[in-house]
């Protein structure tokens, strides 16, 4: 199918505002998705557009239920926004389900973005399963190839790499077979592991680089992941490298985490603060 926007500006054109794209699920309760995406991405100052993959109903207690979004209508919506807007980083959060990780995949293959920040989305905080076991196959074998950088934590990082994550050491290793697997950076986050310290390392072909913060001992750490890895994508859109990306979207994260811990939305695990400092 061709898709065609008579009228549109050529890419060339002066003054064009660079746009971060989230690719993800809905939260309703405004706390992670493209919610969380698009807060992070206005807080970084960046414009931020949204394709939505799949509706949940879920709060700060947990999941309650999922509804992907048809395959081909996620076409449709990625078509609409690359052949307008000059999309420089894509951030894949949520996607459902195989068929559409698929989807995204051929569609991010047809357009030309510079940045692809894969959050390899398979479980959710509060421990709630997200994708069905046919989507990791397709997330592993058709967007890891495509990332910039591929944000798993300690469970993700395994399923994806396929070794045992259990040590700080394992985090490197998970993240050497990612970059091996395709991706041109693996930043794997080490929040599960015990530790004073929370350490997230970020794993390239030639380099290796150790994130360390004093670990923030709060209830309210939803949204984390997302706000992470869409921080990645909105210093990308700026500009940044990537390993200067990585380290300044983790000092955000530990800023809204810190402002986070102070709040209380919702009766469970409530949200990080998008809006720290701010």
């Amino acid at each position: 199918m061709t898709h065609a926007f008579p009228g549109a500006l050529d890419e060339t054109s002066p003054g064009r505002t660079p746009v971060m794209l989230s690719i993800a699920g809905s939260d309703p309760s405004g706390g992670a998705g493209i919610q969380a995406d698009l807060k992070t991405a206005t807080a970084l100052g960046v414009y931020a557009g949204a394709v939505v993959t799949a509706l949940t109903a879920q709060n700060t207690l947990g999941v309650q239920g999922i509804h992907p979004i048809p395959a081909m209508f996620v076409a449709e919506q990625l078509h609409s926004v690359l052949g307008d807007l000059d999309v420089v980083a894509v951030k894949i959060g949520m996607l459902g389900t195989a068929e559409v990780a698929d989807t995204v995949a051929d569609v991010l293959r047809e357009h030309a973005v510079s940045h692809v920040v894969l959050d390899p989305v398979m479980v959710a905080t509060s421990g709630d399963r997200l994708v069905p076991e046919d989507a990791v196959a397709a997330i592993r074998d058709r967007l890891l190839p495509l990332s910039t950088v591929v944000t798993p934590n300690v469970p993700e990082a395994a399923l994806l790499a396929g070794v045992p994550v259990d040590a700080l050491d394992d985090l490197e290793t998970a993240g050497r077979r990612l970059v091996d697997a395709g991706a041109t950076a693996a930043l794997v986050k080490g929040g599960h592991l015990d530790g004073d310290d929370s350490v997230d390392v970020l794993v390239t072909a030639d380099a290796v680089h150790r994130l360390s913060s004093p670990r923030l001992h709060t209830p309210h750490t939803h949204g984390t992941g997302c706000t992470l890895s869409a921080a990645v994508a909105s210093f990308l859109v700026r500009g940044e490298p990537v390993d200067r990306a990585v380290a300044r979207a983790k000092d955000y994260l530990v800023a809204t985490l810190a402002s986070g811990s102070r709040r209380h939305v919702g009766a469970g695990r409530g949200p990080v603060d998008h809006l720290a400092g701010r």
